[in-house]
């Protein structure tokens, strides 16, 4: 279950990486930050043996609110 919960999401970032080229930075930086903090909170979690499905949530959860933030500040502030 763990491999395939893998699998899909190595799937779903290389896919959803495609689609961001008509995206303002605040729109890619959500979309980058939510898959790249899913990936980061399952795989801390299966390392120390919590639930990589609330990993996911919540690490997405928290990536895409401070992807976006990131964006924002470099649409608005020209950073």
């Amino acid at each position: 279950m763990k491999q395939l919960f893998a699998v899909l999401l190595i799937v779903a970032l290389a896919f959803g990486t495609v689609g961001c080229t008509n995206m303002t930075r605040t729109q890619q930086g959500a979309v980058s930050g939510g898959a790249g903090g899913a990936l980061l909170g399952a795989g801390i979690n299966v390392i120390t043996g919590g639930s990589a499905t609330i990993g996911a949530l919540v690490g997405g959860g928290l990536g895409a609110l401070a992807g976006g933030i990131y964006g924002y500040q470099q649409d608005h502030m020209g950073w």
